[in-house]
Order: structure tokens, then C-alpha cells, then sequence
């Protein structure tokens, strides 16, 4: 089956893939557009995984005030190039994870991020609430695990459901970004202050 130049540009404009990628994916697919998204991410997330070694030493520092002054959150961003720090897309990602801040109010960046006395403090709450209950000891650890995959959910900016898209985590955005732009993407830090906490 023909690829038609117009199949490859609408791919290019769901992705953000290069028109070779594009048309291979297409080709592979059969011009099934919906599978032939479903390998270009594949292959950007693999490619994201081979780019989490190379350095960041450029970015952005970006900031989002909400709710009228109440809720002020400054995320820093980085890549490998300037080229990358000034394109839209980065900068509109930059724009997404602090509004996201600002909404979901991590406590964290990333699970190792975490003190081992909060995980404790985590898991001795939920071993507590399996007490009693005759449940064979490697059911309730197993049970605690999953909880604290719950934990990291709510407390650790990674691993939070993107506001944006519930489909995906904050993680995952990121690396989708690293696919379309080539260059490995880090949230480095961030800030949120809300007014009249800590007084």
C-alpha cells in the first residue's frame, strides 16, 4: 500500500516525529494511523530511556501564579541545548509541569527523593490497618507495596497523573518530550508557596 505525503504529514502533526519516522511507521502499520502512533511512541520512549544519561546543562526557569496571587510555584527545566530551551514545545512544557505544581501540589520530585522515614512511617500505617485480620504475612506485603505505589502517586511529581491528561504520568510527559525534541529533558527542582502556609 502507497503512503500518501498527506498520511505522513498528519502523522507529523499528531507526534511530532520526523517525516522518515513518520512514513516508516506508516509503512509498517499498513497506513493504519492509530497503530502507527502507537510505534512512534513506543520507539520515542525507547529512545527517551538511551538519552536519560546525557547532561542538561540548559532549560528554563518557569513560573505560574494562580488563583488571583495564592499559589505561586518557580520549576526548573533543563536540556542538553539552548536551540531546545527557546522552541515552543519546551517552553509549553515548562508552562504544563508548574501549572501542574500548582494543581496537584507535590511533595516530592522523585521517589528517591523520599526519606526513608516517611516510607516507614507509610508502611507501618498500612501493615496496622491489616492487624488482626489472618491475612499470611507475604499477602499483607504485598498489599502495603501497592499502597505505596498509591502514596507515590499523590506525593511524588513523576509519578502524579498529568492534570492535563490522567492517561499519563508527569514521567511520562517528559519523556514524550524527549522523544519529539532528541534531547534528554530533567525537572530539576521546584517551588510551590502558598499564601499563609509556614506562618
Amino acid at each position: 500500500m502507497a503512503i500518501t505525503a498527506a498520511q505522513v504529514k498528519a502523522l507529523r502533526e499528531k507526534t511530532g516525529a520526523g517525516m522518515m519516522e513518520c512514513k516508516a511507521a506508516l509503512t509498517e502499520t499498513g497506513g493504519d494511523m492509530d497503530e502507527a502512533v502507537t510505534v512512534l511512541r513506543k520507539r520515542g520512549l525507547a529512545q527517551a530511556a538511551k538519552r536519560a544519561g546525557r547532561a542538561t546543562s540548559q532549560g528554563l526557569v518557569g513560573s505560574y501564579i494562580h488563583m488571583g496571587g495564592k499559589i505561586g510555584v518557580l520549576v526548573e527545566v533543563n536540556c542538553e541545548s539552548d536551540f531546545v530551551a527557546r522552541t515552543e514545545g519546551f517552553q509549553t512544557l515548562v508552562k504544563e509541569v508548574a501549572m501542574h505544581i500548582a494543581a496537584a501540589d507535590p511533595k516530592y520530585l522523585r521517589r528517591e527523593d523520599v526519606p526513608a522515614e516517611v516510607l516507614d512511617g507509610e508502611r507501618a500505617i498500612y501493615r496496622a490497618q491489616f492487624e488482626g485480620s489472618g491475612k499470611p504475612a507475604a499477602v499483607v506485603d504485598k498489599i502495603v507495596e501497592g499502597k505505596l505505589g498509591a502514596f507515590f502517586s499523590q506525593a511524588v511529581l513523576l509519578d502524579q497523573p498529568s492534570v492535563r491528561d490522567q492517561a499519563i504520568t508527569v514521567g511520562e510527559m517528559v519523556k514524550q518530550a524527549i522523544a519529539k525534541t532528541g534531547e534528554n529533558i530533567a525537572i530539576a527542582r521546584f517551588a510551590r508557596f502558598k499564601l499563609g502556609e509556614g506562618a
